[in-house]
């Protein structure tokens, strides 16, 4: 048996299958291994992004498994391919171990780059912050909405509300479906091809229902506002400056794991869900506290929550 650590992670040195060059060490959980011996290419754990990944997904240089050999404590995973495409390394080296350390604590690079990663990960060197009081206002926000869910999932409101309607029926398969309805509506928003009254307010009234869909999908898992931090992920997604692929791969991967119905899998793809919003949020130029605000207010009006 595999010892995975206590993240649920396993490191995996990857190697050219022919030369027998070091390309480069990643982490992989349980998923990602299955992944990879299903599809016979390499996908790997991102702790920053709290998501799997396929190597080359973006950059097109994948990794074709030939072997996966274990070390003698099971805690470790040695992986032999073929890399199809130059660079393993996503600063576009052959190699992640491209530089040499010198007798003086310095590094000297000794090979060549492949390609240019701002060119192919269309990255850039602005940066987007967002200050301490804007994550505690939307914080306050999600937690007042979060509450008036879980009220509506505790005490039966059915004959006056929609929602508590939904939340006591605890059909997850049709939130799911709503939600993936919502996620392909929000993305239309962004490529021009869902238009009610322009990208900005369009945004916001689709933040708004993935946001919704999201939160009933949370209660009817009885999971804490802890368990998933949405003003976190949401503000991950808004400062991460993504290509449309990478959101893309952020929307398939919230679906996919809330899927699977397990409390802690769910918890990620919620989160996945709402670092999208904040995806959307930046790619309308709106605040990302904009969508909570609208909500907040529909909510008032219906005495659902005090106003402030």
């Amino acid at each position: 048996m595999l010892r995975f650590d206590r993240q649920g992670l396993i490191p995996a040195v990857i190697q050219d299958a022919d030369s027998g060059e070091v390309l480069m060490v990643a982490f992989m959980n349980e998923e990602a291994l299955q992944r990879t011996r299903e599809t016979g290419y390499t996908h790997f754990y991102s702790r920053s992004r709290n998501t799997i990944w396929r190597k080359g997904e973006q950059s097109g240089h994948v990794q074709q498994v030939h072997e996966i050999l274990v070390n003698c404590e099971e805690n470790s995973l040695l992986i032999r391919v073929t890399q199809l495409g130059d660079a393993a390394c996503h600063e576009g080296y052959r190699s992640c171990y491209y530089r040499r350390l010198l007798p003086d604590d310095s590094y000297e690079t000794i090979a060549e780059r492949i390609f240019d990663p701002t060119v192919v990960y269309h990255t850039t060197t602005a940066t987007v912050s967002i200050d301490p009081h804007t994550e505690q206002q939307l914080e306050h926000m999600l937690r007042q909405l979060y509450t008036v869910y879980q009220l509506l999932r505790d005490q039966d409101m059915s004959q006056q509300s929609h929602t508590s309607r939904l939340l006591q029926e605890r059909d997850t398969t049709y939130l799911e479906a709503r939600l993936a309805d919502e996620l392909q509506e929000l993305t239309g928003v962004q490529r021009g091809d869902h238009v009610h009254k322009g990208q900005q307010p369009d945004t916001i009234l689709e933040g708004s229902q993935v946001g919704y869909w999201l939160f009933l999908l949370a209660s009817t898992h009885y999971l804490g506002y802890n368990d998933i931090l949405p003003h976190r992920a949401l503000l991950e997604g808004y400062t991460a400056q993504e290509s449309e692929e990478q959101a893309m791969e952020r929307q398939q991967e919230c679906l996919r794991l809330l899927a699977t119905g397990q409390g802690d899998a769910v918890a990620r793809g919620i989160q996945q869900g709402f670092a999208f919003i904040g995806w959307a949020c930046a790619q309308a130029q709106i605040s990302p506290l904009a969508p909570a605000e609208y909500d907040l207010a529909q909510m008032q009006r219906k005495d659902l929550v005090a106003g402030e």
